[in-house]
């Protein structure tokens, strides 16, 4: 029989998701980060995940990637999968290849950050992406960097200026080639304003409006879909997975997570070398 949280009671402390009996009831959401949660270390989802789609998609269930990769790197990599999607770590949610959200970045924003992007790259190894809503942009054109860039953005064009591109811009991700922790300092104006910088890993550097999440991302799918926290599922590894949380009453942490990641989920699943995601599934889905 299908359970739901109200029937069976959700502990304060993480379960392990092989508690779960069976099937969750009016389940209506599936929401899943990628690297280091539905993808395993080669880079690779699983076999099973179509499989699994079509389950979903019977049910009436939403399945959803969410990173921050480009929308168009997320559609190639789930063409025929998934047609929604949570992409540049929530700054543009997609339904059904319809754009439903956008947080962008104001013009005079962007022009101070390419002059900054421009003055700091001039004595350090680094290039930048400007995640705009139609594609990628970048001034960088040597081949190291775009081999690099073109793994996370599928649609990069190559430009003179990036302050004279016609597009809205989501975000910049700045790849350095040293140490990225040595270089976020350089961009400390822009955090005192309405915007934010993160380290993002160990070479990349984001820049995008303060308050930008996966969780933003959610919130406003839930909102068009009419979707509630109770009928949600969430899937993550990370920091930067923790705003997904509180939007799903079936959250689950990977076993090889970030321990902060573990003490806000309701489960905790198998690792993503363990087929995690793929086996809750086959537990929660109809």
């Amino acid at each position: 029989m299908p359970i739901s949280p109200a029937a069976d009671g959700l502990a304060p402390e993480p379960r392990d998701w092989a508690t779960i009996p069976g099937p969750v009831e009016d389940l209506r959401l599936v929401v899943c980060d990628m690297d280091g949660t539905l993808l395993d270390d080669a880079g690779q989802p699983p076999a099973e995940l179509p499989q699994l789609v079509e389950r979903m998609q019977r049910a009436g269930v939403v399945f959803v990637p969410a990173s921050g990769r480009q929308y168009a790197t997320l559609e190639h990599m789930f063409g025929g999968v998934a047609d929604s999607f949570i992409a540049e770590n929530g700054s543009i949610v997609v339904h059904h290849g319809e754009v439903i959200a956008t947080r962008t970045l104001p013009r005079d924003v962007v022009t101070a950050a390419v002059r900054k992007i421009r003055e700091v790259g001039a004595h350090t190894d680094l290039g930048v992406v400007a995640c705009g809503v139609k594609t990628g942009w970048t001034e960088r054109n040597d081949a190291p960097f775009l081999a690099g860039a073109r793994m996370f953005y599928r649609k990069l064009e190559v430009v003179e200026d990036l302050t004279a591109v016609d597009d809205e811009i989501m975000k910049f991700a700045m790849y350095d080639f040293g140490d990225a922790r040595a270089t976020v300092a350089h961009f400390e104006e822009f955090d005192r304003g309405g915007q934010q910088v993160v380290v993002s890993g160990p070479n990349w550097i984001d820049l995008m409006n303060r308050g930008v999440d996966k969780g933003v991302g959610l919130a406003a799918l839930q909102a068009d879909l009419g979707i509630t926290p109770a009928q949600t599922a969430v899937f993550g590894d990370y920091l930067n997975d923790l705003a997904l949380y509180p939007l799903a009453e079936w959250s689950f942490a990977m076993a090889n997570g970030h321990p902060d990641v573990a003490a806000v989920a309701n489960f905790i699943a198998p690792a993503n070398t363990d087929n995690g995601v793929a086996r809750v599934l086959d537990r929660i889905l109809p």
